[in-house]
Order: C-alpha cells, then structure tokens, then sequence
C-alpha cells in the first residue's frame, strides 16, 4: 500500500480533491488536472485499475455538480486512454503530454461533431477548427499538472526519506 514511501490513500485522495476542486472554481476552458492525473495514475500506481478509474473518478463526482454532457462517454473513454499512455510509457515526457493532449482533443471533438454538426467534410473542418483554441488550453494545462504532480510527488519522497 505504498508509493516509494508515501501512502498510497494519501495521494489517491489528495489527486482527487485536486481534480475535483479545480473542476468546480472558475477556471479557463480544458484547464483541469485530470489528463496529468490520468498520466500520473497510469505510470505511478501498481495497480492499473486505480491508474483508470482515479480520473474517471475525479470526473464523475465533479460532474455531479457540474452536469453531465451529450459528449461524456467520449470525455471519459480520452481519459482511459491516457490512462493506457501512461501505463505504457511508465514516465510522463514531452512526447506524452503532447500526445495525451492530442488524443483528447481529437476524441472528444469527434463526439461533439458525432453529436452536433452536420455529417459532412464541411462540419468535420468547422468542428476542428472552431475547436483549435480549446486544444491550446488543453495542453499548457496537461503540461503544468503534470510536472506539478510529478514534482510534488519526487520533492515528498525526498522530504519523507531525508527527514522522516
């Protein structure tokens, strides 16, 4: 039950709170921890069903307060899968913040097209390029979670085994 010295109840419950937290206060679009959250889970965490069920979790009790979306299962199923990325790449770099970001942009905007514009060349562009602004956020905010996270968690491990 523990993570390189840090109890491993202790971080599930301080990464939700984070989650939740930073969904529920204002905040700009796509600027939320949970794709680094979802990368963490899945590199940090022995067991991989917490690596995909912390973000998924994180979103469902926010969206209890925030509602529910048409494009939820494909915001959930982004999640999952950079749970996966992080599973497989065992440490979170450049390249799998990038492509975490990517594949949430490209999943969750396909369900917005699926769901709201017309089923065309046309509506497939306008979906994607009225969406590009929204990718932005998407990756300064996956970018600064992570290595807050990630720096977080390294700088407890060295405080506890230095001065505990």
């Amino acid at each position: 039950m523990d993570l390189n010295g840090i109890s491993k109840n202790k971080v599930l419950v301080s990464l939700i709170v984070l989650a939740v937290l930073t969904r529920l206060i204002p905040h700009p679009p796509n600027i939320a921890p949970i794709t680094g959250i979802a990368l963490f889970g899945g590199s940090r965490f022995n067991n991989k069903w917490i690596g995909f069920g912390l973000p998924l979790l994180c979103m469902f009790i926010s969206d209890l307060f925030l509602g529910f979306s048409s494009i939820t299962m494909f915001v959930y199923l982004s999640f999952m899968m950079i749970s996966y990325i992080g599973i497989n790449s065992k440490t979170i770099t450049n390249g799998t913040i990038l492509g975490s970001s990517l594949l949430f942009f490209l999943l969750t905007n396909l369900g917005v097209f699926l769901l709201g514009y017309p089923h065309t060349i046309q509506g497939l562009i306008t979906c994607y390029t009225l969406a590009l602004p929204f990718f932005g956020y998407s990756l300064i905010s996956t970018l600064l979670f992570s290595v807050l996270i990630e720096t977080v968690y390294k700088l407890k491990n060295i405080f506890i085994s230095k001065y505990i």
